[in-house]
C-alpha cells in the first residue's frame, strides 16, 4: 500500500510539474528634480551602490519643456509633451473650457495618451502607483489596481511602507509593477539652489528611503527590477536675473499661457496682436521665441493645439514672469527661486537621473545621455507588454538587459 502512494505520489508530481516562481516585480522610482551629477556627491550611498551593481546614465534627456508634469508622462507613455497632451504644468485647450493645473483630474486633459500602469492592468498585471501625476484619472473606467493621489504631508519613509505592504498583499493582489514618488529634491532645489547644503540633505534623506526600500525587499526575499528616474535636473538662477515680460510686451494684448522658463504666448489677429507677435520673433536679450510651427524639430513641441502661437526658451540661469505671474508669486514665497529648470533640454545642468538595476539588466554599466521616452519601451520589455505606438526606441537601451 505504502509503494502504491509512493507512486501516485510520484505521479502528481510529475503530472503538475514544477512550480513557476513569479517573475521578478519591476519598481519606479521618480525622484523629482535629481540631477544627475546628484549622485557623485558621496551624499546617497543606496543609489550609488544600486547604479554600481546595474546601469546608470551620464545624463538622461528631459523632453521639451524641461518641467514637471510633461516629463513625468512622457516618461510613462513614452510620447514627447506635444504627442502625450501634457503641454506644460499649466496650459489652456481651445477646445475645453477652464485651464490645466497640477491639481487637474479631468480625464478629458490627460486622454490623448495612455501611461503603462493602464497598459499593464489591461494585459492582466497586477499595478500600484504611489503619487506619480496623473495616478488619480481614469482612462476609460480603467485605474491601477492600488493608488494614492498625492498627498505631500506623507513623509519618504511612509510612502516606501505603503509599497513593501503592497509587496506582503496575496499573489493574486501584489503588484507585478509599482510606482513611487518623491519631491524633496525639487523642492529644496527650487528653494535653496542645487549647489545648496539644503539639495544635499534632501538627496541623502530621499537616498535613506530607497535604501528602506532596498531592504524591505530583501527581507521578503524579493529580488525586484528597479529604475530610478528623474523629470529633470535644477539650475541656479541669479538674483538679478528677471525679465518682467510687461516691459517687453503688452500682456493687455497678448495671452501668456505659461511663463516661468518656457513661455506659450498666443496674440490676436489685429494689429497690436501682430505687432506683439513680431517684437517676440525679433532676437531678444536672454530667450528665444519661435513661431509654434518653427520650433526647432530636435524638441518635437509645436503640432499640439495646447501648445500657444509663441514658444519661447528663457536662457539658462533667467525667469521670464508677467507682473502679476510675479506677485503672486512673491505674495506666495516672497523673494526669487534659487534654482529652476525648463531650460534647454541638452544643458547638462537639465540632465536627469537614470539608474536600472535586478535581474533584467546587465552590472557595472554606465551609458551615454538618451531621451527619457525611451524609458517607456524599455519598462514594456522588462514587464512583458506590448507597447502602445510611442516615441521611444527600445533599441537605444536594449544593450543594457540581460536577454
Amino acid at each position: 500500500m505504502k509503494t502504491v502512494i509512493r507512486f501516485l505520489g510520484l505521479l502528481c508530481l510529475f503530472v503538475a510539474g514544477p512550480v513557476m516562481a513569479e517573475p521578478a516585480p519591476l519598481i519606479l522610482i521618480s525622484i523629482d528634480g535629481f540631477r544627475a551629477d546628484y549622485l557623485d556627491r558621496g551624499v546617497s550611498p543606496n543609489l550609488s551602490a544600486l547604479a554600481a551593481d546595474g546601469v546608470h546614465a551620464e545624463r538622461m534627456i528631459p523632453s521639451f519643456p524641461s518641467v514637471t508634469f510633461p516629463n513625468h508622462t512622457a516618461l510613462v507613455t513614452g510620447l514627447y509633451p506635444d504627442h502625450n497632451g501634457i503641454v506644460n504644468n499649466a496650459f489652456d485647450d481651445p477646445a475645453l473650457p477652464g485651464h490645466f493645473t497640477m491639481t487637474s483630474h479631468e480625464e478629458a486633459w490627460w486622454g490623448q495618451s495612455t501611461p503603462i500602469w493602464i497598459s499593464a492592468e489591461r494585459a492582466g498585471i497586477h499595478t500600484g502607483v504611489m503619487f506619480w501625476p496623473g495616478v488619480a484619472v481614469p482612462h476609460h473606467g480603467t485605474r491601477p489596481g492600488l493608488w494614492h493621489d498625492f498627498d505631500h504631508g506623507v513623509a519618504p519613509a511612509a510612502r516606501v511602507d505603503a509599497v513593501l505592504g503592497w509587496m506582503d498583499l496575496p499573489a493574486g493582489r501584489r503588484p507585478a509593477f509599482a510606482v513611487l514618488y518623491f519631491e524633496a529634491v525639487d523642492s529644496a532645489g527650487h528653494s535653496f539652489g542645487p549647489d545648496s547644503p539644503q539639495v544635499n540633505a534632501a538627496v541623502a534623506s530621499i537616498d535613506a528611503a530607497v535604501g528602506r526600500l532596498l531592504d524591505g525587499l530583501k527581507a521578503r526575499g524579493i529580488a525586484a527590477n528597479v529604475i530610478v528616474v528623474a523629470d529633470h535636473g535644477m539650475a541656479p538662477v541669479g538674483n538679478e536675473h528677471l525679465i518682467l515680460l510687461d516691459d517687453v510686451i503688452d500682456t493687455g494684448v497678448a495671452h501668456v499661457a505659461f511663463d516661468g522658463t518656457v513661455l506659450g504666448i498666443d496674440t490676436p489677429g489685429t494689429p497690436a496682436g501682430d505687432a506683439t507677435r513680431q517684437k517676440l520673433l525679433a532676437p531678444q536679450p536672454h530667450m528665444q521665441c519661435w513661431d509654434k510651427a518653427h520650433v526647432p524639430a530636435d524638441l518635437h513641441y509645436g503640432t499640439n493645439p495646447r501648445v500657444p502661437a509663441v514658444v519661447c526658451q528663457v536662457a539658462t540661469g533667467w525667469l521670464a514672469l508677467t507682473r502679476d505671474s510675479y506677485r503672486r508669486g512673491q505674495e506666495a514665497h516672497p523673494g526669487i527661486e534659487k534654482g529652476a529648470h525648463g531650460y534647454d533640454i541638452n544643458d547638462p545642468a537639465m540632465g536627469a537621473l537614470f539608474i536600472a538595476n535586478g535581474p533584467a539588466f546587465r552590472t557595472g554599466l554606465t551609458i551615454a545621455p538618451f531621451p527619457n521616452v525611451d524609458v517607456y519601451p524599455l519598462m514594456a520589455k522588462v514587464l512583458g507588454i506590448t507597447p502602445l505606438p510611442n516615441d521611444g526606441k527600445l533599441s537605444d537601451l536594449a544593450p543594457i538587459l540581460t536577454h
